[in-house]
């Protein structure tokens, strides 16, 4: 078999997906991680950091040239991992065409691995909101109020946080946007595995806990973000 042939049939389309899925999975750790980093602010940590150690942590991200290169391939990687998604959805939904005599529901398999279409929609909407939010502006309208430690100016995402979090909509949407990722996740996680044929019996319930236990923790520090920030946990007033 030719790889294009390979590539186009349904088996390599599911690996492409499978691989996009956990080369967005490494992205998504290294970003929770960057913006942990706000929870320096916090009053049992150091109350006085006045988002130092985010905005350090944003510059560098923002600066390394091997990191900017990344965007471009994370970007594509996104791109790739939408289309495979709608293409392997709208061929399911086809097959499925003439459906059930009796519905399965949840002994079939859970609800939110029959709707990772519509999940990866509501991911992407919610991308875009975020991407307006904060890498827009960082890139291309430069609107960014600049601040300096030890002499290197850069932009205070910090500041620029604390002003998008203090509005409830804006909190909401990025709430329901974390929840939506934690369900895309779940199934998502131990899927991606399985499509590049990491799939053996002694190794399933490993990578089915490591999964839920890597959503609980990334969904979980994603939405104490705005919330800290809503609720003055974090910011200029500590």
């Amino acid at each position: 078999m030719k790889w294009s042939d390979f590539f186009t049939s349904s088996v390599g389309k599911k690996f492409v997906m499978g691989l996009t899925g956990l080369f967005l999975i490494s992205f998504l750790i290294i970003h929770v991680g960057v913006n942990a980093c706000m929870f320096a602010d916090l009053s049992i940590f150091n109350p006085a950091d006045d988002g130092t150690m985010f905005n350090i942590a944003a510059h560098f991200m923002g600066s390394m040239v091997v990191i900017r290169l990344l965007e471009y391939v994370l970007f594509l990687g996104i791109i790739l991992h939408i289309v495979q998604g709608y293409v392997l959805e709208a061929k399911n939904r086809g097959s499925r065409s003439v459906g059930y005599d009796v519905k399965m529901g949840n002994r079939g398999s859970k609800w939110y691995s029959r709707s990772m279409g519509l999940l990866g929609t509501l991911i992407l909407l919610f991308l875009v909101i975020h991407l307006a939010h904060f890498w827009v502006k960082a890139r291309f309208t430069e609107s960014l109020e600049p601040v300096s430690y030890r002499g290197v100016e850069m932009h205070n995402m910090f500041k620029e946080m604390l002003i998008v979090f203090k509005e409830p909509l804006v909190v909401v949407i990025y709430v329901l946007g974390c929840i939506s990722l934690a369900y895309h996740l779940a199934h998502g996680f131990q899927s991606a595995f399985r499509s590049i044929g990491v799939h053996n019996k002694k190794y399933n319930l490993m990578l089915t806990s490591l999964g839920y236990g890597f959503t609980i923790i990334v969904t979980l520090l994603f939405i104490l973000m705005p919330i800290a920030v809503y609720f003055d946990w974090v910011g200029y007033h500590n």
